[in-house]
């Protein structure tokens, strides 16, 4: 069985979420467009939209967050730009799943080979260090890799934010634009957080799971 690290290696590979590294990618997300753009050190995330005829953007680079009201810089609260920060990275995190999966707070534990939804995957579970896991380094998640495409069909995982809880993600409408894979995801949440976020899988098997909503990006842009 291969390793952990290398599973997400293959799966980083095969999806061409590696060319996040040195490729500017846009996308729209629930009326909001989302720009990642690769720079020296990290990635400057941007989102723009409009609100109450205001036009809003903001931009993320490392530790700071920097939030515009028709293009006039607005200071905001600790709090409003912990939160508007922790949003941001959320949205762009999944949208360029598996690629992440590498960053140096991430811990990865194989759990094994198992037969789900007629085919076998490989279960990892992914937690983070403190250091360099952001605000949410106690989040843990499940991915569930293809054991023939090595891709990513399923996902999961556990918050202790807003009261905590779990979700389950299915991917679907996989496309690749200029040779990078996205998705689309059916949102799940469990009726209640007593089973371990290992074990979400079997729920998922027994109908115990709620829908919640359909993650979908838009107007994808992937520049030559």
């Amino acid at each position: 069985m291969p390793t952990a690290q290398a599973v997400i290696d293959k799966s980083i590979e095969v999806s061409g979420t590696n060319f996040f590294t040195n490729q500017e990618v846009s996308f729209t997300f629930r009326d909001k467009e989302y720009t990642s753009i690769p720079m020296e050190q990290g990635f400057k995330l941007q989102r723009k939209f409009i609100k109450d005829s205001v036009e809003i953007k903001e931009i993320k680079h490392k530790n700071t967050l920097s939030h515009f009201e028709n293009n006039v810089l607005v200071k905001l609260s600790d709090s409003l730009i912990s939160l508007h920060a922790n949003s941001i990275n959320s949205v762009h995190y999944f949208s360029r799943l598996p690629y992440g999966l590498n960053d140096s707070a991430v811990q990865k534990k194989m759990l094994g080979i198992v037969f789900f939804n007629n085919e076998e995957y490989y279960k990892i579970q992914i937690t983070f260090s403190k250091e360099g896991g952001g605000d949410d380094f106690d989040d843990v998640y499940i991915y569930w890799f293809n054991v023939q495409t090595y891709l990513p069909d399923f996902l999961a995982y556990s918050f202790t934010v807003n009261g905590g809880g779990n979700r389950f993600r299915i991917a679907y409408n996989e496309r690749y634009v200029n040779g990078i894979r996205f998705v689309d995801y059916k949102n799940y949440k469990t009726i209640d957080n007593k089973y371990p976020i290992q074990d979400i899988d079997k729920l998922y098997n027994t109908k115990e799971l709620e829908f919640l909503s359909k993650i979908e990006l838009k107007d994808i842009k992937v520049p030559n």
